[in-house]
């Protein structure tokens, strides 16, 4: 994507030193755009759960590039050295974010990948080349996800020809959650590339505002009318006709459909589901749960410091960037970070090989080289 017409992705290498991963301070979002470098496992850790990184795709590629930095640090006098410390760091990047799947499918896969390689000399470009694999996967399967949810777009279009497309997004589940192009909003780039006139409802998503930060500040970066609105417009908007459709992206979804993402989608799913909104998940397949069934039962919940809650940083009239309290300072506050959305409020998934129903049959049918783990 660009960002003031240069092209940058998420996360990458330094380019003159590849010991050091670079990173977007989403922090600092919209109103500075500054780039962080990672040289440990801790600040790996760190970036993820303080959400300096996040969204699920990111997640999951920034814990992959941490894996990396940890066999790079790693001790290469004896096997058992190595693999204690590479073992350890990779379940230090676990414990950082609990909901999101594709953290600790990253970490898995780097740990598979050393697996296969003897010579401990090898290692460290095994775990280079995994790290860039997976963020290249992670870029192509989103630009899939738009290839496919385009054509729920072009449908729209063509039953209200010449007519501005509403689309209704919660959080950010754009490239600024992956590596490139997004999920939710993959599709609607690539709409808004093909000349169709798009606009998008852009939830500010409380409380640490994603869509009115990150978002809002993407959507104008690549030219995509859009309107921030707060969280609780929507099941008006709904009502009013002024939606077409809703896309939102996915922490993980259960091989049975159900779809944990940030805290209020439920509620964006009931009202379009009441109000007759098409509502889509869009996901890359590692954002699959194959070992789960029942999301309210088993998708472990993230709840997350109060002072999220209590507390809102912006831009004063000044330029200056100042923290300021919502809440009576006494008031206790509680911080749920997901909810999950039974899979009967969901039309579709919008995955990187098609558009499926939030069913386990139409789901394993799209991925039936999964079925065995499913059937566990």
């Amino acid at each position: 994507m660009k960002v003031g017409g240069t092209h940058y992705q998420t996360i990458w290498l330094k380019p003159d030193d590849p010991t050091i991963v670079q990173i977007i301070d989403q922090r600092r979002l919209p109103h500075e755009f500054v780039v962080l470098d990672l040289r440990t496992v801790a600040e790996v850790a760190h970036a993820i759960q303080a959400m300096i990184v996040r969204g699920a795709g990111l997640i999951g590629v920034t814990a992959a590039y941490g894996m990396y930095i940890a066999v790079l640090t790693a001790p290469k006098t004896t096997r058992h050295a190595f693999w204690e410390y590479v073992e350890a760091a990779g379940a230090q990047l676990k414990a950082t974010r609990p909901t999101a799947v594709n953290l600790a499918w990253a970490v898995d896969r780097q740990l598979e990948a050393l697996q296969q390689v003897e010579p401990l000399d090898e290692m460290i470009a095994c775990a280079r080349e995994t790290a860039l694999r997976i963020a290249a996967e992670d870029a192509e399967n989103c630009r899939n996800i738009g290839t496919h949810g385009l054509q729920l777009i072009e449908a729209l279009a063509e039953r209200k020809p010449g007519e501005t497309i509403n689309i209704l997004t919660h959080c950010n589940a754009g490239w600024l959650a992956f590596v490139d192009y997004g999920s939710a909003t993959a599709p609607i780039y690539a709409a808004h590339d093909r000349g169709l006139p798009v606009h998008v409802w852009v939830d500010e998503t409380r409380p640490r505002n994603q869509g009115a930060r990150l978002t809002a500040w993407e959507l104008g970066q690549h030219g995509v009318p859009h309107t921030v609105i707060a969280d609780n417009v929507g099941g008006h908007l709904m009502q009013h006709g002024l939606v077409d459709l809703c896309i939102v992206g996915s922490d993980r979804t259960t091989v049975t459909g159900d779809v944990a993402n940030k805290i209020g989608t439920y509620l964006k799913a009931l009202a379009a589901h009441d109000n007759g909104v098409p509502f889509y998940v869009a996901l890359p397949s590692s954002s699959f749960d194959w070992d789960m069934r029942d999301g309210l039962r088993e998708i472990p919940i993230e709840q997350r410091g109060g002072d999220e809650v209590k507390y809102m940083d912006g831009q004063t009239a000044s330029g200056a960037i100042e923290v300021v309290r919502l809440t009576p300072e006494s008031s206790p506050v509680a911080n749920f970070g997901f909810d999950v959305t039974p899979a009967r409020l969901v039309t579709g998934l919008i995955t990187e090989r098609g558009v499926v129903a939030a069913d386990e049959d139409a789901i394993l049918n799209l991925y039936p080289e999964k079925r065995r783990l499913a059937s566990r």
